[in-house]
C-alpha cells in the first residue's frame, strides 16, 4: 500500500482525530520513513519539548495580538472584523506537506458547523504560499480560510514560531518538504501546532500548543468554551 492509500484508509477509519494521528505515526514510521529520518524527527520533537518553547507561547488569560492577513485569494482578513461578529477560533497550520496537519484541518471542517452554530468564526494560519493554501483548501474540502503568515510574523507574536535546526532541515528535504519552496522564503521556521479561542474583547480563553506535531486536541474540546462565551454574551 502506498502512503496516499494509507492516508485514505486512515481517513475513512472512523477513528477520532488523535486515533488517526496515532495510526498515521505508526504506519509512517514503520513502513515509509527511513530509520535515520525517524530518528531525526524524534530528536527534533524532543529538543523542542526540552526547550520549553510551548510553555512560552500565549496562554488563556493573555491578550491575543490583532492581525490582518491575506487569505488564499489575496483578500485581507482582519481579526478585529471577525471578533466584532463573535469569538474567533485560530489554528496554526504547518503546511500542505504535513499529513498530520491535514487530518487536523479535516477534523476542524467536520466540526465547523458546530463552531459556527455557537457564533464563532474559524481561520487557519500558515506560513505557506497562497497556491499551497489553495491546494490545502481543495484537498481537505475546507469551508474556512487559510491565512498567509509570511515568515511567521503572527506565529511569533503568539509565541508559537520556532526555527528548524540543520539536521531537521535535511530530513524534511529528504521527505520532500523543502520549506523554502512551500513557504516561498528561507527562514526555515514553522509554527508549533496550536489552537486558540479568542473572546470578543481580545482575551484568549482557550489555548492548546503542542511541541509534538503528532499531538492535536479534538475540535470538540472547544465547544464548552464557546458555549460559555455565548452564555456570557446573552447574560
Amino acid at each position: 500500500m502506498t502512503l496516499q492509500e494509507t492516508l485514505a484508509s486512515i481517513a475513512k477509519s472512523g477513528l477520532p482525530l488523535q486515533g488517526k494521528l496515532d495510526a498515521l505515526k505508526f504506519e509512517f514510521e514503520t513502513n515509509f520513513a527511513p530509520p535515520a529520518i525517524v530518528e531525526a524527527l524524534h530528536r527534533g520533537t524532543e529538543e523542542l519539548i526540552a526547550s520549553g518553547a510551548q510553555n512560552r507561547a500565549l496562554k488563556a488569560g493573555d491578550l491575543a495580538p490583532e492581525f490582518t492577513l491575506p487569505d488564499a485569494d489575496g483578500n485581507p482578513v482582519s481579526s478585529k472584523t471577525l471578533l466584532a461578529k463573535g469569538p474567533l477560533v485560530v489554528t496554526f497550520y504547518r503546511g500542505v506537506w504535513c499529513p498530520y496537519c491535514n487530518f487536523d484541518l479535516s477534523a476542524l471542517e467536520q466540526a465547523r458547523s458546530d463552531i459556527e452554530a455557537r457564533g464563532a468564526s474559524l481561520v487557519a494560519i500558515s506560513e505557506q504560499t497562497a497556491p499551497n493554501s489553495r491546494k490545502s483548501q481543495r484537498q481537505n474540502g475546507l469551508g474556512f480560510p487559510i491565512l498567509g503568515d509570511h515568515g511567521g510574523e503572527i506565529a511569533a507574536l503568539f509565541g508559537v514560531r520556532w526555527t528548524l535546526p540543520d539536521y531537521l532541515r535535511a530530513a524534511q528535504k529528504t521527505l520532500g518538504a523543502d520549506l523554502t519552496q512551500f513557504n516561498g522564503e528561507d527562514s526555515w521556521t514553522l509554527p508549533m501546532p496550536a489552537r486558540y479561542v479568542i473572546a470578543q474583547d481580545g482575551a484568549i480563553v482557550y489555548a492548546e500548543v503542542n511541541a509534538d506535531y503528532t499531538r492535536r486536541p479534538e475540535p470538540s474540546a472547544i465547544f464548552p468554551v464557546l458555549d460559555q462565551l455565548r452564555r456570557r454574551h446573552v447574560a
